[in-house]
Order: C-alpha cells, then sequence, then structure tokens
C-alpha cells in the first residue's frame, strides 16, 4: 500500500539530485571499466573494437542497474528518489484504468471517488515535487469539484493512501472514453 507523504519541493530537487548524481558516476565507472576490460580481453586491431566497447558500455548498464536496484535503493541518500519513482508508478496504475475510473466517479461509486481523490492529491504532489505549477493549474477546477462531490457524500477528501482494492474495483464499470 502506496502513502503519500510530505515532502519540500526544494529539498526533493536536492535529494534526487544528489542521487542522480551518484548513479550516473557509478554508470560511468563500470561502464569505462567494463568497456575497457571488453576490449582488452576480446578485442582486436586498434580501431576495431567498437562492437566490444558497445557490449562493455551495456555490461556497466546492467550492472549499475543491479547495483542501485539491490544494494542502494533502500539507503536513505536514495529515498527520495524512491519514493517519487514509487509516486509516478503508482499514479501510472490509475492513470491505466483511468477511464473505469470515470465511469465508477459518474455512477457515484466510494471506491471510484477514493481513487480519483488519491490520484488528484499524488499528481498535485508529483507537479510541485518536479516544479511543475503550470500543469497542474489546468486541474484545478477538476480537483476542486471532486472534492466537493466528496464531501456531499460524506467521504474523507483525504486520501493519503492507496487501497489495491480500488483499482480491481472499479475495473468492473464499463470503459468510458
Amino acid at each position: 500500500m502506496f502513502e503519500i507523504q510530505p515532502m519540500s519541493p526544494e529539498l526533493y530537487r536536492q535529494q534526487t539530485r544528489r542521487s542522480t548524481f551518484v548513479v550516473i558516476a557509478i554508470f560511468l565507472v563500470l561502464g569505462m571499466l567494463c568497456a575497457t576490460a571488453s576490449t582488452q580481453l576480446f578485442g582486436g586491431a586498434p580501431g576495431d573494437n567498437f562492437t566490444w566497447n558497445l557490449l562493455g558500455v551495456l555490461t556497466g548498464l546492467a550492472l549499475t542497474v543491479a547495483l542501485v536496484r539491490q544494494q542502494l535503493w533502500h539507503r536513505p541518500f536514495m529515498a527520495a528518489a524512491a519514493y517519487g519513482w514509487g509516486l509516478k508508478r503508482n499514479l501510472m496504475r490509475i492513470t491505466n484504468v483511468m477511464h473505469h475510473v470515470k465511469a465508477g466517479v459518474a455512477a457515484g461509486d466510494a471506491s471510484a471517488m477514493k481513487l480519483l481523490r488519491f490520484y488528484h492529491l499524488g499528481v498535485s504532489q508529483m507537479h510541485q515535487l518536479d516544479g511543475n505549477s503550470s500543469e497542474l493549474s489546468h486541474m484545478v477546477r477538476e480537483i476542486d469539484a471532486h472534492r466537493e462531490a466528496m464531501q456531499q457524500q460524506g467521504l474523507d477528501p483525504q486520501q493519503n493512501r492507496l487501497d489495491p482494492a480500488w483499482i480491481e474495483a472499479v475495473k468492473r464499470f464499463p470503459a468510458t472514453r
């Protein structure tokens, strides 16, 4: 279950920049080492090693991904990046069923209403964290109208936790486009 957590946009951007530089540095080192090693071990005449260089860089990329996912992902310096990735991934899960969500909201279904509210809160936070307030301004009317509709139905508008059951529940509504 994913939960939206309060976070300072400035701190988020600072921490994600730092973790991005660390990952880039790891990739540069591993890519260069693997490319050099592959050309030294398997290469031929100088200037004839493009394939071995490319395979070395791709090996460095694979090692970087594995290292980040297995060793670094849960470290404190990666927390902001991991949170942002989780937020965006969960918003995409909702986006993928948005036509069902809107049909459920139109039918007054509580799960769909809560899911759309979580989506609105998550998108709002994502745009704030990324510093993209102009895109958020396009959604203000829809967000406010939905919050008011929830309050009229007696539903709590503070939907900071994504319940995976909501996504499954809205799939029963026929898709609207």
